[in-house]
């Protein structure tokens, strides 16, 4: 039996979503794992060519949807320099998502944006990428906010999208009811939680809304979760949920192909975005585009446990 891995495998297998008027396969890539062994300050920087390399195969393979910020970068590598190096000038159908509001000064300390200071984290992001305009730009709300308003902040991204500067504005680690408040301000065109195998109620209704509102739902985390459940400095498939297992020795794939392809079979509206910076990793996350799991797969991996 062939496993994914061995499949001659490109991204829009998985299929295309629109974000507002930009056409992307579901399965994207995200850059922050790009810059290290570990985000930001943490860990050993990544080998500036074999990044580039991973970006430029994943275009090969048919990504046209990455995922970047500018507050992604370690001491020595920045996520959006090393896309810029490795893919301007740009595929005419390459559509690059950041996000704005979380900032970190050159030290690596973080901080947050008011809605004035929004503008010059956009600028930041387009010095960086070398672009004159943001495709898509996700408010990425903080933690400490979650429940309350972010309607100043939303109204600030509104107007630089009005001013041409970003495309198309998006949500990151939002709740339903921040979701309508931004709808009301400016068209949202997707929304990036946490999401994956296991995933709560809560956040299972806010991607069925987002299907109703014909928004895309882009999962961050779909295949670090297992690793964040069994401990930091776990390998890939240490802890894995049996279920998991079970469901990835059935199909000749690996846990992380099987956590991949449940999500996008989510709906679809659900778009996927795991980043590496590994070859290897690349070409097995694009082949779960096209591994198709079974109703009574889905309903074994529908199981939370306690």
């Amino acid at each position: 039996m062939p496993t994914p891995t061995s499949w001659n495998n490109t991204a829009d297998l998985a299929g295309t979503w629109r974000l507002g008027d930009l056409t992307v396969n579901r399965l994207g890539f995200g850059a922050m794992r790009l810059t290290g062994s570990a985000p930001f300050h943490l860990g050993v920087p990544s080998d500036r060519e074999r990044s580039i390399g991973v970006l430029r195969r994943a275009i090969e393979l048919g990504v046209n949807h990455l995922d970047t910020a500018a507050f992604y970068f370690s001491s020595t590598r920045s996520a959006n320099e090393l896309i810029n190096r490795a893919l301007a000038p740009y595929p005419d159908d390459l559509v690059i998502t950041t996000k704005v509001w979380p900032g970190r000064d050159p030290s690596g300390a973080w901080w947050w944006a008011t809605p004035e200071q929004l503008r010059g984290q956009v600028e930041e992001n387009l010095r960086q990428l070398g672009r004159d305009h943001l495709d898509v730009v996700n408010l990425r709300v903080p933690p400490s906010r979650k429940g309350t308003s972010i309607a100043e902040h939303v109204g600030a991204l509104a107007e630089l999208r009005a001013a041409g500067l970003v495309r198309h504005l998006g949500l990151s680690n939002v709740t339903g009811e921040q979701l309508a408040e931004a709808r009301t301000i400016a068209p949202v065109v997707c929304v990036q939680n946490a999401y994956g195998v296991g995933a709560p109620e809560e956040e299972q209704e806010l991607l069925r809304r987002c299907g109703e509102l014909g928004i895309a739902f882009v999962p961050f985390s779909a295949i670090a979760m297992a690793i964040a459940a069994a401990g930091s400095g776990q390998q890939a498939g240490a802890g894995e949920r049996a279920d998991v297992l079970a469901v990835a020795r059935a199909h000749g794939a690996s846990p992380a192909q099987v956590r991949l392809a449940w999500t996008l079979q989510q709906g679809p509206h659900v778009l996927a975005i795991p980043g590496t910076g590994d070859p290897e990793h690349l070409a097995e996350n694009v082949a779960a585009g096209a591994l198709r799991l079974t109703a009574q797969d889905r309903a074994l991996l529908a199981h939370r446990p306690d």
